[in-house]
């Protein structure tokens, strides 16, 4: 039997990404409307309804209408907008975040899919929190760098077209949609400050985490913690501490669902860097969303994936 899947916003960046990745699954047969009834609410609507899992790749608004436009607890849903992330009733899809997690996908009809900046914060942060090595009022600040494909088609044509700068600072204003997410998950009550970037490559993303850590044992410390919440898992990966200076590639990752962790730093001082790499179109977008529909439809979480 092929499980049903309708992707609603097949032709964008994440659509196609995890069109991609369904292509030539024999469990697996795509759902697709024609060209003229994308944009219609109750074609969409049906092709959900239809669906064993429908994944919405859409602007916030076209998927808060949808979903608002479903009969309730119809139609299981994985949505990657900003949505719903935080939302009463949805699990939030980060599998590796917590057993429980991973438990509640099974079962799940509302997920909604975690951005690609908090999926690495998260990463890092949790297990710190947990273990008490961040207090949960700690001021935190959060660096990333990505691809400038996570800013979209509009973002996109800017770089492929030249006239894009070579980098940017954005979400200066500190009111970044990413945030309220980062906060719940991580564990923080005290808003971080958060500042990402834009450089001149299509895709992979460095979230990185500075902390003044306890010198002598700080930077072991949160090595550990890391390596025992990730201990398990099959695409979360906690690298040795290198010794000396390394160079860290955002785009290492590439083309998989992989999340590599690192505690970067000084451990003579307690000045450290956790750092997490990505593709941010894959673990940070379309990979995360087949890995949810995997889990949900009871499959192998890494069929499909690399």
């Amino acid at each position: 039997m092929a499980w049903k899947v309708f992707i609603d916003g097949e032709a964008g960046t994440t659509g196609l990404q995890i069109r991609e990745r369904l292509e030539g699954r024999r469990d697996v047969e795509i759902l697709s409307l024609p060209p003229a009834e994308r944009k219609d609410l109750g074609a969409r609507k049906a092709a959900v309804l239809e669906a064993d899992v429908a994944i919405l790749c859409l602007p916030d608004a076209a998927a808060e209408e949808l979903v608002g436009a479903l009969p309730e607890g119809q139609g299981r849903v994985i949505d990657a907008s900003t949505a719903f992330r935080v939302a009463p009733g949805w699990v939030y899809g980060f599998a590796e975040m917590a057993p429980e997690v991973r438990q509640a996908l099974s079962g799940a009809v509302r997920v909604s899919n975690p951005g690609c900046y908090p999926t690495g914060g998260i990463a890092l942060l949790k297990p710190m929190v947990d273990t008490g090595l961040i207090a949960s009022d700690a001021g935190v600040h959060v660096i990333g760098l990505s691809g400038y494909s996570g800013g979209g088609k509009a973002l996109i044509a800017e770089y492929e077209g030249g006239t894009a700068p070579a980098a940017f600072q954005y979400g200066t204003g500190q009111r970044h949609k990413h945030v309220p997410e980062l906060m719940t998950y991580s564990g923080l009550s005290t808003r971080p400050i958060f500042s990402p970037t834009v450089g001149n490559f299509e895709r992979g993303m460095i979230v990185q985490v500075p902390l003044h850590l306890a010198p002598g044992s700080g930077l072991a410390a949160a090595q550990a913690a890391l390596e025992a919440a990730y201990a398990d898992s099959r695409f979360v990966t906690v690298l040795p501490r290198p010794e000396g200076e390394i160079r860290v590639d955002p785009c290492r990752l590439n083309g998989t669902n992989a999340l590599e962790l690192q505690v970067l730093g000084d451990e003579s001082s307690g000045n450290a860097v956790l750092v997490a790499v990505l593709d941010n179109l894959g673990k940070g977008a379309s990979g995360a969303a087949v890995q949810n529909m995997n889990i949900m439809l009871g499959l192998d979480e890494a069929e499909g994936l690399v």
